[in-house]
Parts: C-alpha cells; sequence; structure tokens
C-alpha cells in the first residue's frame, strides 16, 4: 500500500482532528502516501484533496471539529455518485481510504468496501449511538461542554427559583441526556427511548415545591419533544416560572477533552495499522479500554443497545 486517503463526513465533532493527525503521521512513519479529502465525500467526487505532511497536521490536536471540513453527498447516495467516486480514487492511486464520521458515513464505507475499495471506518458521533463501541468520538468533550452550561444555567435557576428545561443533541439516542443529568444533579432526564409521563414528571415536581426546593433542572434530548411544550406543561401543572435553553451546536465544538484526544489518536494509529496488514471494511471500535476491528457489515445493521443500568442509575438519582 503505496498511498491513503482520509476523509471526515457528516456531523463534525472535537476528536476527529486527533484521528487525522494519529492516522497521517502513522502513514507517513510507514513510509505511506496521503492525501486528505476535504468535506467528506464531496471532496472524492470532485477531486478536491490536499497532500497530507507532518506540517499540515501540526497544530490541530487542540482544535475541535475537523479541518478537512465536512459535508453531506447526496450524489454519494446514488449508484452513478458511488462509481465516481471509485473511479477518482483509482485515479489518485489511493489504495486505502479511512472514513471517519457517524451511521451514514460508515455505511458510505461498507458501501466503498463492496466495490472494492480498502476501507476502515472511524466511529465519530456525539450521540454515542454506534454500535461495537463502548464510546465513539466527540462524545466525551460534548458531554463536558453540556456539564459546564447545565451548571451555570443552575446557579441562576437557583437565584430566581425557575425550572429550566435544557435540550441537548440526540436525535435518536438519549445518551447525553441521561449522562448530563447523572453527572449534573438535574430532577428529570427526557429521552426518546422512553415515553415521558408528563403527568408523574410535574407530579414529582410538585411534591419537590411542596418539600420548599423551589428550583429544577430537566434535560431534553432533541428527538424526545419539544423543549417549549414541556415547559409550558410544568408552568401550568405546577406555576414554576420555567425557561428553555437550546444549547445546539455549542456541543459539538471546543478543545477536544484529553479522553477524545487520545481515543482519536488511537483509531487513528490503529486504522492505518489494520490497513497495512491487509484488513479492510472494518470499523475501529473502544471495547473495555481496547481497540477491536469489528466488520462494517455487522456495524450497519445493529443497534447499539441502551445501557440498562446507567438509565436505571439516572432514575434512582433523579428528583
Amino acid at each position: 500500500m503505496k498511498k491513503i486517503g482520509i476523509l471526515t463526513s457528516g456531523g463534525d465533532c472535537s476528536g476527529m482532528n486527533a484521528a487525522i493527525r494519529s492516522a497521517t503521521r502513522t502513514a507517513l512513519g510507514h513510509g505511506v502516501e496521503v492525501i486528505g479529502f476535504r468535506k467528506g465525500y464531496l471532496g472524492v467526487l470532485k477531486g478536491d484533496y490536499l497532500e497530507m505532511t507532518t506540517k499540515e497536521v501540526a497544530g490541530i490536536l487542540h482544535r475541535g471539529g475537523t479541518f478537512l471540513q465536512s459535508a453531506r453527498s447526496e450524489e454519494f447516495r446514488t449508484e452513478p455518485g458511488r462509481e465516481k467516486a471509485v473511479r477518482h480514487l483509482r485515479e489518485l492511486g489511493v489504495d486505502g481510504l479511512i472514513i471517519i464520521g457517524g451511521d451514514g458515513s460508515l455505511n458510505g464505507a461498507l458501501a466503498l468496501h463492496r466495490m472494492g475499495v480498502p476501507v476502515i471506518g472511524i466511529p465519530a458521533s456525539i450521540d454515542n449511538d454506534i454500535p461495537f463501541t463502548d464510546m465513539a468520538l466527540g462524545v466525551d468533550t460534548a458531554l463536558n461542554n453540556i456539564i459546564y452550561a447545565v451548571d451555570c444555567i443552575k446557579d441562576t435557576a437557583s437565584s430566581h427559583d425557575r425550572a429550566f428545561v435544557i435540550e441537548v443533541m440526540g436525535r435518536n439516542s438519549g445518551y447525553l441526556a441521561s449522562m448530563a443529568a447523572i453527572a449534573t444533579g438535574a430532577e428529570y432526564a427526557i429521552v426518546p427511548e422512553v415515553e415521558c409521563d408528563m403527568k408523574d414528571l410535574c407530579n414529582q415536581l410538585r411534591q419537590r415545591y411542596e418539600e420548599g426546593r423551589s428550583n429544577a433542572i430537566i434535560i431534553l434530548a432533541e428527538g424526545a419533544g419539544r423543549a417549549q411544550d414541556v415547559a409550558d406543561n410544568i408552568k401550568d401543572a405546577i406555576g414554576f416560572e420555567t425557561r428553555v435553553t437550546v444549547l445546539g451546536h455549542y456541543q459539538r465544538g471546543g478543545a477536544p477533552s484529553v479522553f477524545d484526544r487520545l481515543l482519536g489518536s488511537r483509531f487513528g494509529f490503529t486504522a492505518v495499522e489494520l490497513l497495512l496488514a491487509g484488513q479492510t471494511g472494518k470499523m475501529v471500535g473502544l471495547c473495555c479500554s481496547t481497540i477491536i476491528p469489528t466488520l462494517l457489515e455487522t456495524v450497519v445493521v445493529s443497534v447499539k443497545s441502551p445501557q440498562d443500568e446507567l438509565r436505571e442509575m439516572s432514575l434512582i438519582l433523579e428528583i
């Protein structure tokens, strides 16, 4: 293998640059040329890339997001688009491809693998909804961002006797909401995996109010409902002065945590080593502190099971 390509696709997250840097330096250390495609699969289709050297990846480890940038490509979703991508890769002499991203990106990686392109996937999704990895890139940093914001909001909730509904990311996964609720001592977490009983929630908050506790934090995953509807229900049922805060894309950015820097570095290193060893069509994942490769065909058809013990802990520690 003489040349490896790297791309980041889908939603960005902190830790991607650590993976890019690690993969680049590992490949160069083996005498393998590296190119980085700009804006994900779109860069492959347009032939938009840069030669990756140690200079190109210097000073990116501490930066959030991805310096290669990311985008979604409708053309790549089509068979002609994928055929065009494979043709461009072959014209460029790319012998292997490292793809960093979430479920959509990994599905794209599998499609290229089936078309004869050696690929390794690296899971990057702040929702932590990718199976066969305990943690995906970006999750730890996003959680730390959320916890800092919730702690700040908790101060003003206490000062003004208010309830706050704080919306975090998580369209189909309540991981961020549940973990943030445990870590901040929030009164309630509302997640997509479990139907929320608003009557029960309001009864528990009313009981708190009657006990003399006059503020509350409710953390809502975006896929579980509208934050304003939850706030209105609480206000109508209890009389709490209620405010809504949507954290939005603030969660995605910022300098990666130590955990994400190390995880990205480990993922990038292992991805290159697997390609050079002739292994392909796999995703690297973290399992009990060990980096383990799993077939992409297995990853994309699987669903990450919710961690029931953490959810149970969340329910016990709430209210």
